[in-house]
């Protein structure tokens, strides 16, 4: 499959220059967003002392969290068109700091689920579709390798988040480690200060004199409320593609994010001393954060771009099968190698996810696809991390919890390599269709003109006759 056509400025991206500092910007941003629900179940089993709540209860945290990131999707998206994402991700920064902040005074589970969830969640949901969005205006065709180092925060501070998240725990108690976790989340108000619109370097830069930015910003301006996105776009379930896309994406997230929410209380009820049990989310991080680049430097070859929507199914189904066979790791040796296991699929997976929808529906459309992709996400998001939490309580085995989520995730996987398939036969079917269609036509319309060509001929014939026996009557007498 080609890349996805340039951006809707008409300037081919720089995929270079400032992109890089977006890309550092993007890489803290979605660092932030994606491993602090992880990072925070190091508090849970504290939380669930102090607060007296069950495993199931306890996991709406992580789940409320993320699912509130994934349901802001389609608002993000439309605040991202509107002003950029800059101002974005900064308000988002700011909202995860406030969430962190407040948190730490709460004395109930359902004032946890309001601040950590709702308005935690709200705040990564804006750092992480602006980042996402510009980066697929600053790249295009090194978009794959700048999705991967973007994405490759998630591991990258999951692996530092982790253990301070348990030495902060171990000084200052959950309370105490909250309030500074917020202060940390405001740098990402200094990462949205990196992410200068894209239109300065694409749209004005050809011009003669750069020091006049009212032009640039009146046609931008034009621009965009011409493209401006429904607030949900639901022409893309007419698109097959997209809709495998969509199935194949709902089942990896149901299963996604409960194996790390409890891998640590998991290691601990097998004996592990609970410092180690935080470092195998360190050990799964630090592999992921190798693996995520690399997947990017791979899906940007010239083998396998044009199939990456296989290489996705593939790394979906490597996940799955390693959640299926952890209920046989009983020691911490075997623990590690399920993380490092782990850390690769997970990390393939995510440095896939995006570029695929991308791949998919290109630069234009993908901030309405992504912004609708995940508000869909967000109820087997939400639903996942309890479901396995109540198999807990209902088995008070974890194995069970491993094997559900394996099942669903590699199902996901087959399910997407099948249909993909399919949607890439009935593409080439539905071209040769079309191009007999266009061939014919061309054959009938040919026709026509000869029709018409040879009917024009015949009076022009009859009228040189008649002339001719209007010039010479002997001839025409004698005839």
């Amino acid at each position: 499959m080609p890349p996805a056509p340039a951006d809707v400025l008409g300037s081919k991206p720089l995929d270079g220059g400032w992109g890089w500092m977006v890309v550092i910007g993007a890489h803290i941003s979605i660092g932030f967003a994606y491993s602090t629900p992880k990072a925070l179940s190091i508090f849970f089993k504290d939380i669930q002392e102090d607060l007296q709540a069950g495993y199931s209860e306890i996991a709406w945290i992580s789940s409320i969290m993320l699912a509130a990131m994934y349901a802001g999707g389609p608002v993000s998206s439309m605040l991202v068109n509107r002003f950029g994402s800059r101002p974005i991700v900064i308000m988002g920064g700011l909202m995860c700091g406030v969430s962190m902040v407040t948190a730490s005074f709460g004395s109930s589970i359902a004032y946890l689920y309001f601040c950590i969830g709702v308005i935690g969640g709200c705040g990564l949901a804006f750092n992480l579709n602006a980042s996402l969005t510009i980066i697929s205006k600053y790249f295009l065709a090194r978009r794959p390798l700048a999705n991967g180092l973007a994405m490759a925060g998630s591991p990258v501070f999951l692996c530092f988040l982790a253990p301070l998240n348990q030495y902060l725990l171990g000084t200052y108690g959950w309370r105490g480690s909250l309030l500074i976790l917020g202060g940390l989340m405001l740098n990402c108000c200094v990462a949205g200060a990196l992410m200068r619109p894209v239109c300065k370097t694409l749209a004005c830069a050809p011009q003669q004199n750069v020091d006049r930015p009212n032009k640039c910003k009146t046609k931008i301006k034009g621009s965009c409320v011409k493209n401006t996105k429904k607030f949900v776009d639901l022409s893309f379930f007419r698109n097959r593609g997209f809709v495998i896309y969509l199935i194949g994406n709902v089942m990896f997230i149901f299963g996604a994010y409960a194996p790390i929410v409890f891998l640590s209380t998991y290691a601990v009820s097998q004996g592990v001393e609970k410092y180690s049990a935080a470092y195998l989310l360190s050990i799964m991080g630090f592999v992921d954060m190798f693996v995520r680049p690399g997947t990017g430097l791979v899906a940007n070859s010239k083998w396998i771009r044009p199939r990456i929507q296989y290489f996705f199914s593939f790394a979906m189904v490597f996940n799955g099968t390693c959640h299926l066979l952890c209920p046989l790791m009983k020691s911490y040796t075997l623990l590690v190698v399920y993380a490092v296991f782990f850390g690769v699929g997970f990390g393939m997976v995510f440095a896939l996810i995006f570029e695929c929808l991308m791949d998919l529906m290109g630069n234009q459309r993908f901030p309405s696809a992504v912004g609708l992709v995940t508000i869909v996400e967000c109820f087997p998001m939400l639903l996942g991390p309890p479901a396995a939490g109540l198999l807990v309580d209902i088995f008070g085995d974890y194995k069970y919890l491993f094997l559900m989520c394996g099942s669903v995730i590699t199902t996901g996987g087959l399910f997407l390599f099948v249909m993909n398939i399919y949607n890439y036969h009935m593409l080439e079917k539905e071209k040769r269709a079309k191009d007999r269609e266009r061939n014919q036509t061309n054959i009938e319309n040919q026709e026509q003109m000869s029709v018409s060509a040879a009917e024009m001929e015949q009076p022009e014939a009859e009228e040189t006759e008649m002339s001719t026996a209007q010039q010479d009557p002997e001839s025409a007498e004698t005839k």
